[in-house]
Formats: C-alpha cells, sequence, structure tokens
C-alpha cells in the first residue's frame, strides 16, 4: 500500500471537486476549494476520523467496499478508481453487483484476427462469453453452444473433456477465481447458484475450496490428448480484461514444433 501517494491522491481530488457537482451548495465560508473532509466523509458514510487518517497517511489499508465508497464521494472516472485501488494495494472489481457475462465488440473482433491461434474469453465465474473456431476445434465439448461454464465442465462433467496433464492445476485455478468472484459479486444470483450445485455434487470442489486456493493469471503449459491430433504440448497465455472482470486465454504451441503444425493443420479446417 502506498500510503503517502494514496493520501495525496485523496486530498488533491477532494480539492478539485466543486460541492455543486455533488449536490451541496456552494457557500461563502469556504476557506479552500473543493470539498471538506467531513463532506467527503459523509458522502462515503464512514467517520470523519477514519478519513481524515487516510489523508494524512496513517490509516490503515482500505478494504474494497471502503475503496468503492470512496470513489463514488469523489465522482472517481474509471481510471481514477482503478488507480485509487492500486494506491491502495487492492485489485479493482467492475463496479456492479454482478459479473459481466458479455464480451465487449472489441474483444470479440480481437478473436477474429487470431485465426491461428485457439482463444476463448470467459467471465468472473467461468461462464465462456466468446470463442473463435479454432478453439472450438481444439478444447471440443460444444462450446459453440453459448452455455458452456467451465467450472461446470472440470467438477461436474457437464460438456466433452479431452484428457489433459493440467487437470488437477486447472482444478484449483477454477476454484481460487471463483472464491475471488464470491467475494467481488456477493449479491449474484447466476454465481450464487452455480457455487451451491458445485457443492452439492462435487467433493473434489469442496475439499479445493476448503483450502483457500490463490492463483494469479498468467501462463503455464499443458499436455492435451486429442481425439484427432494426438497428444499435443500447448501453452496457455491470460490476457486481462480489468473492466469487466474477464480473462482471453489464448492457447498456442511452441514455433516449429510437432504440436504447433498440428493445429496449424487444424486451422486451416476452422
Amino acid at each position: 500500500m502506498a500510503r503517502q501517494e494514496l493520501a495525496r491522491f485523496l486530498r488533491e481530488r477532494r480539492a478539485g471537486l466543486r460541492p455543486q457537482t455533488v449536490g451541496l451548495p456552494p457557500g461563502t465560508d469556504r476557506r479552500t476549494p473543493g470539498l471538506r473532509r467531513e463532506e467527503v466523509a459523509e458522502l462515503a458514510h464512514m467517520s470523519v476520523d477514519y478519513y481524515v487518517r487516510l489523508e494524512q497517511a496513517r490509516g490503515p489499508r482500505p478494504s474494497p467496499r471502503v475503496l468503492d465508497a470512496l470513489a463514488g464521494a469523489l465522482r472517481l472516472a474509471p481510471a481514477e478508481r482503478s488507480h485509487l485501488f492500486r494506491l491502495a494495494g487492492s485489485a479493482a472489481p467492475p463496479p456492479g453487483t454482478a459479473a459481466v457475462r458479455q464480451v465487449r465488440p472489441h474483444v470479440a473482433r480481437m478473436l477474429e484476427r487470431l485465426p491461428d491461434t485457439a482463444a476463448i474469453v470467459t467471465d468472473a465465474a467461468y461462464g465462456l462469453v466468446a470463442w473463435n473456431p479454432l478453439a472450438q476445434l481444439l478444447l471440443g465439448g460444444g462450446l459453440g453452444h453459448g452455455t458452456t461454464n467451465l467450472a461446470r465442465r472440470r467438477f461436474l462433467g457437464q460438456g466433452r473433456m479431452y484428457e489433459s496433464s493440467s487437470a488437477e492445476e486447472f482444478a484449483h485455478i477454477v476454484v481460487a477465481r471463483l472464491r475471488r468472484a464470491a467475494a467481488r459479486y456477493p449479491h449474484d444470483g447466476q454465481l450464487a447458484a452455480l457455487l451451491d450445485e458445485l457443492r452439492a455434487e462435487s467433493v473434489e470442489f469442496r475439499r479445493i475450496w476448503a483450502t483457500h486456493p490463490v492463483h494469479a493469471p498468467g501462463h503455464r503449459t499443458k499436455t492435451l490428448d486429442h481425439p484427432e491430433l494426438g497428444r499435443l504440448r500447448l501453452n496457455c497465455d491470460v490476457l486481462l480484461v480489468p473492466e469487466d472482470d474477464q480473462e482471453v486465454v489464448l492457447v498456442t504451441a511452441d514455433p516449429g514444433s510437432v504440436s504447433a503444425r498440428r493445429i496449424a493443420e487444424l486451422a486451416a479446417r476452422a
């Protein structure tokens, strides 16, 4: 947590906010421009003492709920809100009470421009929201049906799955991401129903959930047994769409490898 930078950012944004913008009278007894500290505290529904300590770099690390309240009180733009979370050492969840379950058009178009790379997009609850033709041929499981959830697919066997060397690792990745989603979207009914279903029907899910796994998205490798192409050694790289809490997964093979040649043949068909 960057306390000094956070304190400076709060002071600057408070000073730059006009009282009229938040529905307060401008007044004639304001000695400095912007809002008073007590006004920001009231708008953010927190004690004045707590907010003062934040501005003086003396406060504890604020929770995501407090940061969201401050972002609203100070009328921060999306980029400023993300910056506030970074200064406090927290990942900024997208505003809203439910996971975003639609892919942005520019992200979908990016997938179309990757004909030689299998690519999928998943939401915070591991629902599949976009994919390209190569991913459908490579990963199987009826991705094109539009209702695929990779958590259900992994733990409940819903949809054909090709054997993979990373099945155990992926199980922990799925649970870690679902735990983050549960904390970010406590009022998301669809997510709650998914978690109830997984807890009720999968002993493995309950076991891993109890270990509180933590995972940061990035690069990993796996071996996939494809029914037509045989054994493939694949690279999986994740790009984040932070404004929607979504992940773009790019599946490739090392250049010049047998796996790369086989995927190229599949791409020609796709």
